[in-house]
């Protein structure tokens, strides 16, 4: 099977029919997609890992389950297994090695996409203005995106080798270009 952003969204859309986890695994390829185009990775690979992380969530909601029992359903759509290893290794609790880019970039993006997403979901602008100070202030307050691993977020930064101040400022870069359809508002299209 060629490993293709189309065929990501195919599967992922198959198996997730709620807007805000498509729109998270849109937020997550956003991240992921603009470090693989930065440092001169294999984009269509990087995003359509992306897109494929949370596939199953829907499914199997629990650590217990996920991503672990979608790990077959990838195999069964013909997934070749780098990019179902690199799904796999996203979730902290499998402590599986995290020894490529892809899978470090996965990682440190997937947490902090999420918390960027919701920190733009609160502001007039989207994420038009955001700043990394803004969303390290957020990341301090225990009620705001309680979901969102902080560990997560400042080990893959960590993990990636770069400053958090950097990667929040990158993922946010990343983010903007796709912020209508992450349903944050924009100056172009105001909600």
């Amino acid at each position: 099977m060629e490993v293709t952003r189309e065929r990501a969204w195919e599967t992922l859309t198959k198996y997730t029919k709620g807007e805000a986890l498509r729109r998270h695994a849109l937020a997550v390829e956003a991240a992921v997609g603009g470090y693989a185009r930065e440092r001169g990775e294999d984009e269509e690979l990087w995003r359509a890992v992306a897109l494929l992380h949370d596939f199953d969530y829907e499914m199997h909601p629990t650590l217990d389950r996920h991503p672990q029992d979608g790990a077959p359903i990838l195999r069964e759509e013909g997934w070749p297994e780098p990019v179902v290893e690199a799904v796999l290794s996203h979730a902290e609790h499998l402590s599986l090695p995290r020894d490529t880019p892809l899978k470090k970039t996965l990682f440190a993006c997937d947490e902090l996409a999420g918390f960027v997403h919701a920190c733009g979901l609160v502001r007039p602008d989207g994420i038009e203005t955001l700043e990394p100070r803004s969303v390290k202030k957020k990341l301090k307050q225990p009620s705001f995106a309680s979901g969102v691993s902080r560990d997560d977020v400042r080990n893959g930064a960590e993990e990636l080798g770069i400053d958090l101040d950097e990667h929040i400022a990158n993922v946010i870069r990343f983010m903007r270009p796709v912020a209508g359809e992450l349903g944050l508002r924009t100056e172009a299209a105001p909600a």
